[in-house]
C-alpha cells in the first residue's frame, strides 16, 4: 500500500464579540467553546502524543481568550452570563436579566446537549409551559430555578474531558438540582481555570513538536474580496457585486491584518508561523503574492478551488480522477515569490463535519481509516502523497454524542497504531527531502474558498452586497478622517481596531434568508453596532442606513449555520 501522509488542520475561530464602546462581551461563544471544544481538542492530543496535527488559532480568538483569563484573575467580569452565574441573589433579578437568562440558556443542540439530562430537560419543559402563556408569566420562576438553569447550561457546555476529570463537575451533575451560590461559584472558578490553562496547553504541545501552530490574518477578513471584489467573478462570472467597484485601500488592509497576525503569533508562541490558513480558505493570486512577500511558506484552501484552477489551467483536458491531482501540494508562483498551497479533501473533511456525528464513534473512526487506506491503494505510489483534512475545531462536536469524545479517541488511537498512515504537519512535510519532487506548479489559480469553491457565502446576495456597501462607505469616511489628522494617536488606534472588526468575514457569512433568524439577528445587530462605534470613534454622524436591519434570516440549516458543506 505504501506510506500515506495525513495532515489534520483544526481551525479555531470566533469573531470579536466585544462591544468596543462598553467593553462588554455581547455573545458568550468564546468562553463556551473554550470550556467545551478547545479544552477537549487539547486533551485528545495530549492523550495521543504520537498523533501530529496543525492547530490554527485566529489572533482575535486568542485576544478574547486572554481577555477572559484576565477578567477571572481580576474578578471583574464583562460577560453578562458569567456575571449572572456568580450573582449571589437571583430572586431579586429584574425582568430584563431573567429574559436574558431564558434567551441564552437554551441555546445549544438540544439533541446532544439538553435531551440527555432529565433535570435540564425538565427546566426547559417548565419554561415552555409558562412562556406559552405570555412573557409576564415568567416572573413566577424562582431564583432557585434560575440558579439551576444557569448551572445546567454551563454543565452542558463543558467538554467530555472535563466531565471525566473534574470533581466539581461530577459532583454538580450527580446533585442535579437545588444548586447553591457556593455551587455556582465552584463552577464559575472551574471555568476560569480551564480558560487560563488553555493557551499554555497548546503552547506546550507546540514546543514538543506534536502540533504546528498556524495563524490567520488578524480579524479573519475575506482577504481576496478586500483586495478586489471582482475576484468573485473568477468562479461565478455573472454574480452581482456591491455598488462600490472595490473596497477602498483593501490591499493595505489585508497587509495590516497579516502583519498584525504574524507579530501577535510571534509574541505569543516565540516563533513566526510557517504557514497561514486564510480566513475561509479563501485564496486569490494577489493574496498569495502578499503571503509569499511575508515569507509564508504554505497556505491551504478547498478542493473546489483546485478543481476550478486545473480546469482553467488546462482547458483542453478533462479533469482527471481526483486521486491523480488532489493528494500533493502545488507551487503557486507570483511576482513576489512562490508559496506552497495544499488543498483539502472535501469529502473526508465533510464526513467529520456533517456525517460521522450520526454514527457510533468506533464505526466512524474505522470508516475514516478505511477511506485513507483506499486512497493509499489508488494514488500513484511514487508521489510523497499527502491527504489534507481541514475543518473547524469547535463547531462540529456539538452534534456528536459526548462532544465527539469516542470518535476522536478511537480515531487518534487507530492513527497512532497504523503502519501505513503518517500524521504530519505542513511544516514537517515541507522539511522532508522528498517534498521538492512532489510539488507541482499550478499555472492559474482561480480565486475561491473552501465553501463551494466560490465566494457566494460572502458576496453576491443583495443583503451581503448591501453590507459591503455599508462597510465601503464607512471605510471612505475612515480614510478622510485619518488623513485630516483630527484624531489623536490613541483615537486613531481605537478607530483602526474597530474597522478591523468590521472587516471580519463572519458578518457577511450570516446575512441571507437561508440562515436561522435568531443567529442572523444577533450577528446583524453586532455588525451594525460595530459600524456605529466606528463612526462615533471618527467623530462623525452615523448614517441612518446603519440603523436599519440588513437581514432577517429564515430557515433552519445544517449545523445551525455555523458550518457549510464544501459542495
Amino acid at each position: 500500500m505504501g506510506q500515506l501522509n495525513l495532515a489534520l488542520l483544526w481551525h479555531m475561530h470566533q469573531p470579536d464579540y466585544r462591544n468596543y464602546k462598553t467593553n462588554e462581551f455581547v455573545l458568550p461563544w468564546v468562553y463556551l467553546h473554550a470550556i467545551k471544544d478547545y479544552t477537549d481538542m487539547a486533551y485528545h492530543l495530549e492523550r495521543h502524543p504520537q498523533v501530529k496535527a496543525i492547530v490554527n488559532f485566529v489572533p482575535i480568538l486568542l485576544d478574547q481568550l486572554e481577555d477572559y483569563a484576565e477578567q477571572f484573575s481580576q474578578g471583574q467580569m464583562r460577560d453578562p452570563l458569567l456575571r449572572l452565574l456568580a450573582t449571589p441573589d437571583l430572586d431579586q433579578l429584574p425582568m430584563s436579566d431573567r429574559l436574558f437568562i431564558f434567551e441564552r440558556c437554551f441555546q445549544s443542540n438540544h439533541t446532544t446537549m439538553l435531551q440527555p439530562y432529565p433535570t435540564y430537560k425538565r427546566l426547559h419543559n417548565l419554561y415552555d409551559t409558562l412562556h406559552e402563556r405570555g412573557e409576564t408569566e415568567l416572573v413566577y420562576f424562582s431564583g432557585q430555578y434560575l440558579a439551576d438553569l444557569l448551572v445546567w447550561y454551563h454543565l452542558a457546555w463543558t467538554g467530555e474531558s472535563v466531565r471525566r476529570n473534574s470533581e466539581t463537575v461530577m459532583k454538580l451533575m450527580a446533585q442535579g438540582e437545588g444548586f447553591s451560590h457556593n455551587d455556582r461559584i465552584q463552577l464559575f472558578n472551574l471555568i476560569g481555570e480551564l480558560i487560563q490553562d488553555l493557551i499554555p496547553r497548546y503552547r506546550k504541545l507546540a514546543e514538543s513538536g506534536q502540533i504546528e501552530l498556524s495563524t490567520t490574518p488578524y480579524y479573519h477578513p475575506l482577504s481576496p474580496l478586500l483586495i478586489d471584489f471582482s475576484s468573485a467573478h473568477d468562479s461565478l462570472p455573472d454574480d452581482p457585486l456591491p455598488m462600490n467597484p472595490t473596497y477602498p485601500g483593501g490591499r493595505k488592509r489585508v497587509t495590516f491584518h497579516l502583519n498584525s497576525a504574524i507579530e501577535s503569533h510571534t509574541q505569543r508562541f516565540g516563533a513566526k508561523p510557517t504557514g497561514i490558513w486564510p480566513a475561509e480558505g479563501a485564496v486569490s493570486l494577489p493574496l498569495l503574492e502578499i503571503l509569499a512577500a511575508h515569507d509564508c511558506h504554505w497556505c491551504a484552501s478547498g478542493e473546489g478551488v483546485l478543481a476550478n484552477s486545473l480546469r482553467k489551467s488546462y482547458p483542453d483536458n478533462p479533469l482527471p480522477d481526483r486521486n491523480h491531482y488532489l493528494y500533493h501540494p502545488y507551487q503557486i508562483n507570483g511576482e513576489t515569490g512562490s508559496i506552497t498551497c495544499f488543498f483539502r479533501d472535501d469529502k473526508l473533511s465533510d464526513l467529520i463535519g456533517f456525517e460521522y456525528s450520526k454514527w457510533f464513534g468506533r464505526d466512524a473512526a474505522e470508516h475514516f481509516i478505511q477511506c485513507l487506506e483506499k486512497i493509499a491503494r489508488e494514488v500513484p505510489h511514487e508521489e510523497n502523497r499527502i491527504v489534507s483534512v481541514i475543518l473547524d475545531g469547535e463547531n462540529a462536536w456539538e452534534s456528536y454524542p459526548y462532544n465527539g469524545y469516542y470518535f476522536l479517541d478511537d480515531l487518534y488511537t487507530l492513527l497512532e497504531d497504523h503502519p501505513g498512515i503518517n500524521t504530519t504537519t505542513y511544516r514537517d512535510y515541507l522539511a522532508t527531502p522528498q517534498h521538492p519532487d512532489s510539488s507541482i506548479s499550478l499555472p492559474i489559480l482561480t480565486a475561491g474558498s473552501w465553501v463551494y469553491g466560490t465566494f457566494s457565502t460572502w458576496i453576491g446576495d443583495p443583503e451581503k452586497n448591501h453590507a459591503w456597501d455599508l462597510l465601503c462607505a464607512a471605510k471612505q469616511s475612515y480614510d478622510l478622517v485619518i488623513q485630516s489628522n483630527r484624531l489623536t494617536d490613541k483615537e486613531k488606534k481605537a478607530a483602526c481596531q474597530q474597522l478591523a472588526s468590521c472587516e471580519s468575514s463572519d458578518w457577511f457569512w450570516w446575512f441571507g434568508d437561508y440562515n436561522p433568524a435568531q443567529a442572523v439577528a444577533s450577528f446583524d445587530q453586532l455588525y451594525r453596532e460595530d459600524l456605529v462605534n466606528l463612526y462615533q470613534l471618527l467623530k462623525l454622524p452615523v448614517p441612518s442606513s446603519v440603523h436599519e436591519p440588513i437581514s432577517k434570516g429564515g430557515s433552519h440549516v445544517e449545523g445551525d449555520g455555523t458550518m457549510r458543506r464544501s459542495s
